[in-house]
C-alpha cells in the first residue's frame, strides 16, 4: 500500500462517510449539521441537552488486539486513573469511560471499518460528550471526518502526522478535508512528525556524525510523511542520503527483507532510518537489516516502534536502536510527571509505556473542558477543549494552538540498551532548529 496522498486521503474519508450513512440510525436532524457534498447522510445524536447534571460518557479508540495491547493497555489505565481521581465525577455529572478497540483480530492492528463503527458508535449515542483517539494517525483520518459533523470533541494523546492539523505540512488537501463542518473539533497532546523527523536527521548528523543514510517507511499516512521529513531534513544537513528519489516503502507483508537488506548495504550506510509502526512488520525488518549489515550499522526510528513489542519483535537485534519520541522517557520523568508515575506503579503494579502519561493528560483536558463548558453540550465541550490555554498539567504548562497542536516541542532521543523498555536510556532533548 502506498502512503496516503490526497486521492486515497479522499477515498479514506468518502468511506467514512458512507460508513455513517449506512451504520447510523435514523435520528432528528441536529442544528447546524451539513450532509457530505454530492449526497445525504442521517445525523448523528443530538449534541446534548445542554443539562447541567446527569451522565456524560467518554470513549477511547485505539488498538486493544494485537501487539499494540502492550501500549494502549496503560494508556487505557491512565484513562481511568483520571476519571477516578475525580471520584467519577465533573461538577453534578457523572463520568463513564468506555474503551473501545479499533483493530481486528484479523489484521492484528487498527482496521478502517472498525475506527469508522467507532466514531460512529461515539456520535450516535446522545450521552458521548469526549472521544479520545486514536493511537494510530491512519485511523483518525477515518474518525475526524465523522466527529465534526457532529461538533464532538475529539482528542488524540499519539497521533503525530502533520496532515491532520497543520496546513502546507501534510499531503494536497489537507487538513482541510477532515474538517467538513469548517470548524476544528480535533486536538493532540503530543508534538507532530514535523518536528520530530527533523530532531532525528539533527540528532544523526550532529551527535551519530552520519554521513550516509538509507531511509525506509511502512507506506502509511504516519510512517512515509515522517520518513520524508528525515530525509529532506538529513540532506539538507549535508547527509548523503538514499534512495535517490526518496524513502522506500517496505513490503509489510514481506516474510524476511534479506534482499532489501543487500540492497542497503551496497550503498555503505552509517545509519538506516524506518518510519513506521511495529505492527507493519519492523521486528522482522530490524533483524534482516541487523544481520546483513552487522553491528557497526546505526539503525533509528520514531516513537511507532517505543514499545516493549518492538523489542520482543525484534529480539537482540532492536537493542541499541534508537529512537525519537515527543517527550521523555517513563525513566527521566520529574515533578508532577514523577508523581504521576508513583500512583500509576502503586494502582496498576507494573511500568507504563511511553504514551500513558499522554492518555492520562488528554483525559484530564477533556474532563477540565466538561467542567469550564459546565453543561451537556457537545459544542460547548468542544469550544472549551479546543481553547486550552496555559494548562498546568503533567507534561508542563502548555496550550492548543489555532491549529489544536500543543505549544509543547522539545523531543527526546534515547537508545534500546536491553531487551525490556525499562532498559531505555535517554541521550538527548533537541528542538528541530
Amino acid at each position: 500500500m502506498r502512503p496516503a496522498r490526497l486521492q486515497r486521503s479522499c477515498l479514506i474519508v468518502s468511506a467514512a462517510l458512507l460508513l455513517v450513512a449506512c451504520a447510523a440510525p435514523q435520528r432528528a436532524s441536529q442544528p447546524g449539521a451539513s450532509a457530505p457534498a454530492g449526497g445525504t447522510t442521517t445525523s448523528p445524536a443530538p449534541a446534548g441537552n445542554g443539562a447541567a447534571s446527569g451522565t456524560i460518557k467518554i470513549f477511547s479508540s485505539f488498538p486493544m488486539t494485537g501487539s499494540a495491547l502492550g501500549q494502549t493497555q496503560t494508556m487505557v489505565n491512565a484513562i481511568r486513573m483520571a476519571v477516578d481521581e475525580r471520584g467519577g465525577k465533573v461538577g453534578d455529572f457523572t463520568i463513564v469511560y468506555e474503551p473501545l478497540d479499533d483493530a481486528t483480530p484479523a489484521k492484528g492492528s487498527w482496521d478502517e471499518g472498525k475506527e469508522a463503527e467507532n466514531a460512529n458508535r461515539a456520535v450516535n449515542d446522545p450521552d458521548v460528550m469526549v472521544y479520545i483517539g486514536t493511537y494510530n494517525s491512519g485511523a483518525a483520518k477515518i474518525s475526524i471526518p465523522i466527529t465534526n459533523r457532529a461538533h464532538l470533541f475529539q482528542i488524540s494523546p499519539a497521533n503525530t502526522s502533520p496532515g491532520l492539523t497543520k496546513p502546507g505540512k501534510g499531503e494536497p488537501g489537507e487538513p482541510e478535508i477532515y474538517y467538513p463542518t469548517g470548524v476544528r473539533n480535533y486536538a493532540r497532546v503530543v508534538p507532530a512528525d514535523d518536528l520530530q523527523g527533523a530532531v532525528a536527521a539533527r540528532f544523526a548528523k550532529e551527535r551519530l556524525n552520519v554521513q550516509r543514510a538509507y531511509v525506509l517507511d511502512d507506506a502509511e499516512s504516519y510512517g512515509r510523511p515522517l520518513a520524508t521529513v528525515f530525509y529532506n531534513e538529513a540532506r539538507r544537513r549535508g547527509i548523503q542520503v538514499s534512495p535517490a528519489n526518496g524513502p522506500e516503502s517496505i513490503d509489510r507483508q514481506a516474510t524476511d527483507y534479506r534482499s532489501l537488506a543487500l540492497r542497503i548495504r551496497q550503498t555503505n550506510p552509517d545509519l538506516v532510518y524506518f518510519g513506521g509502526i511495529t505492527q507493519n512488520n519492523a521486528g522482522k525488518l530490524w533483524q534482516d537489516l541487523r544481520a546483513t549489515l552487522g553491528p557497526d550499522v546505526k539503525l533509528m526510528g520514531p516513537d511507532g516502534i517505543f514499545e516493549q513489542a518492538f523489542l520482543d519483535a525484534a529480539g537482540d537485534a532492536g537493542i541499541g536502536t534508537y529512537v525519537t519520541f515527543g517527550g521523555v522517557p517513563v525513566s527521566r520523568y520529574t515533578g508532577k510527571a514523577a508523581e504521576w508515575l508513583q500512583r500509576y506503579r502503586q494502582r496498576f503494579n507494573s511500568e507504563p509505556e511511553a504514551y500513558a502519561i499522554y492518555a492520562y493528560e488528554a483525559a484530564n483536558v477533556a474532563l477540565d473542558a466538561i467542567q469550564r463548558a459546565g453543561r451537556k453540550d457537545r459544542n460547548a465541550i468542544r469550544e472549551a477543549g479546543m481553547n486550552t490555554k496555559d494548562y498546568d498539567g503533567v507534561l508542563g504548562r502548555w496550550s492548543f494552538d489555532q491549529n489544536g497542536d500543543t505549544t509543547l516541542t522539545t523531543m527526546s532521543v534515547s537508545q534500546f540498551k536491553g531487551p525490556r523498555i525499562e532498559q531505555t536510556e535517554f541521550i538527548t532533548q533537541l528542538s528541530a532548529e
